[in-house]
Order: C-alpha cells, then structure tokens, then sequence
C-alpha cells in the first residue's frame, strides 16, 4: 500500500508533467521513452533485431538524385534566378531532390548507408555537395545527440529555445518560423551548445568551398543559385518540410498516449505514414526510427509491421501539407508544444 508521501509525490510529478501553457513548454522528468520502449519491443518480438544493418540502395538513389541536381543546373544555367521556371523548378523539382538529399545525410549518420562507418562519414560529404552548403558534419553529432538526450533541455538542438517561445508563439512568428525553419535548425546549435571543430568539419567545408567554385566556374553563379534556392526551399513551406513539425510537436490537443503499452505517457514522437515516405527515405516512420535507429529505410515500416501493438495506440500524422497549415494557424498549438526534460532524467546505458 502506497504512503500518503508517495501518492503526494505521483502527483506533484504529474502536476509537473501537465504543466503546458503558451508561455512554457511540456515538461516531464522522465526517461526519454524510446529506449524503454525498444527493450519492451524486442523482448515481445526479438526477431526485429534481425531489420538492423546498412542499405546499399542508399547510395544509389543519393547519386541518381545528385544528377537530376546537376542537370537542373545545366538546364538553368542561362535563366534568370527571377523567371518563374527557375523558382518553379527549385521549388517543385529542387525542394524535393533536396529534401531528399538531407535525409541521406540522416541515414548515413546512422551508418546505414555502407557497414564501415568511414564510409558513411565519407559519402555524407559527397551527398552534401547538391546542398551548396556544407551542413553534414555538424549534422551527424547532434543527431545523435537528440537520439540519446531526446528533449534534453540544453542539449538536443532540436527543441525551439525559450527565445522562440517569447517571441514566435503567435500566427505570425508561427509563420515566420516555418518559412525560414531551415536557418533556426542550422544556426540554433551554435547558441545552444557549440560542439568542438574537427577535421570532418574542416573536410566537408573544404569539399563543399571546392565543389562550389568549379560549379560556378563551368555554369555560372545561377548554378549554385539554385542549388541554394532548392534547400531554402526544402526547408520552408514545402510539403516534406511538414516532417520537421510532425516528428515531435504535440498537436493533438491531447497530452497522454490513451491506450495500450505506454498507456498514460506523454505524446512526444509521432510518425506519418502518407505517400511522401518514398521520396524521404520513409522519414514519416519517425516513433519506429528512433526506437529503433540502426534500421534502415527500406525495413523500417517493417517495424510497426512486426509489433503493431506498440504504435497503433500513439496518434499518426496525417499530412505534412495539413500539419504546417494548422501549425501556422491554430491557436492553442505553438512553440511550446515540445516536451522538455532535465538531463538528470535520462539514462544512457
């Protein structure tokens, strides 16, 4: 029988947990949930183990997707950045073949790219030269970082800081935000924690400067306009955009996971399994690649498919497209609808 100190106790950490308004984010002191989640899920099903390892497809498509770059880049060599066919064409052809592009890196960082992991570090370099401005090397740390610290305050990068709470919390910063929502990913890091500079970095800034210049030198500067005009684009109101609010922000109007294993916990990873997946690297599976991060894309839906009880109670996105309009527009969902917890939280082993 539990004392009147420890109900007391359970509820004043409830209390904490539900503590959301828009003016403060969600806060629990909780473990992050995946790696629970992905002890439980093996121990119910440890032939899913069996989805772990690389996916040689993946270079295949980076290349195939680096040339349908470099042959928009030829065909608009000769047009102005302000004809409507070169911003159409950066935006519906670009934006997606950058998109893309990002979510190679993404693999890649997770080593699932080529089963030697300097291979991976390697062709994420190449992988980013479509992007026209290197970003991969960075990218990969705290990545991981999020996966082990997942809404760590201070340290995952992901999470909007309290800066874009105070100030982007209504329509129009909403609005601001998922426009330029590219540049807060890039540049956030470098004000929340700045990690040290390595001779990746230094190799990827090298390639990057390299390949621009040749770029520029055979097909002029519209060339490497447009390069940066598909990743803006990509990164802005566009339709896989819609991955980046979908991945972790709480729009459901609900706090807790109703039904089944995780009954009662906090909703804080959802997944969208719409027809964009294809063209992401099923980036949609996001509640499946963080529970499990070392299976590739081509496996991933088989996840679910193999422990559906774990994911058919944690509401789904339904469209990109949908939740970056009701981001922008509805009022009682916002900046604030992440969940944050203290690093004294987290276990890591």
């Amino acid at each position: 029988m539990e004392s009147p100190v420890d109900v007391s106790s359970k509820k004043n950490q409830s209390d904490a947990e539900d503590k959301s308004d828009k003016e403060n984010f969600l806060w629990t002191y909780t473990d992050e949930p995946h790696r629970t989640r992905r002890m439980e899920i093996i121990r119910a099903h440890p032939e899913i183990t069996k989805l772990n390892g690389p996916e040689p497809l993946t270079k295949w498509v980076v290349l195939t997707v680096f040339a349908i770059q470099m042959l928009c880049c030829y065909l608009l060599s000769n047009t102005s950045i302000f004809n409507w066919k070169f911003i159409a064409t950066a935006y519906f052809v670009g934006g997606f073949c950058s998109q893309n592009l990002f979510l190679a890196v993404h693999e890649l960082s997770h080593n699932l790219g080529f089963k030697e992991p300097w291979k991976n570090r390697l062709f994420s370099i190449i992988t980013n030269l479509p992007v026209g401005v290197p970003f991969c090397a960075s990218f990969r740390p705290y990545h991981l970082e999020h996966h082990v610290y997942q809404g760590v305050d201070g340290i995952d990068t992901d999470l909007p800081t309290i800066f874009e709470l105070k100030v982007l919390n209504n329509t129009l910063g909403k609005l601001f935000f998922c426009t330029f929502q590219i540049l807060f990913y890039a540049l956030r890091p470098l004000f929340v924690r700045r990690l040290p500079f390595t001779s990746m970095h230094l190799l990827n800034i090298v390639a990057q400067v390299a390949f621009d210049y040749i770029l520029i030198r055979a097909l002029g500067y519209r060339s490497f306009v447009y390069l940066f005009m598909s990743s803006f684009l990509a990164g802005s109101l566009h339709p896989t955009a819609g991955h980046f609010l979908s991945e972790h922000y709480n729009m459901t109007h609900t706090k807790r996971i109703a039904t089944g294993p995780d009954m009662g916990k906090l909703l804080e990873t959802f997944s969208y399994y719409g027809p964009l997946n294809p063209l992401v690297y099923n980036a949609g599976y996001h509640i499946e690649h963080h529970d499990f991060p070392y299976v590739p894309w081509t496996r991933i839906a088989k996840v679910r498919a193999t422990a559906p009880e774990f994911y058919d109670e944690i509401p789904e996105c339904k469209s990109w497209i949908g939740i970056i309009y009701q981001f922008i527009t509805d009022p009682n969902v916002g900046m604030w609808c992440r969940v944050k917890r203290l690093r004294s939280s987290v276990k890591t082993k």
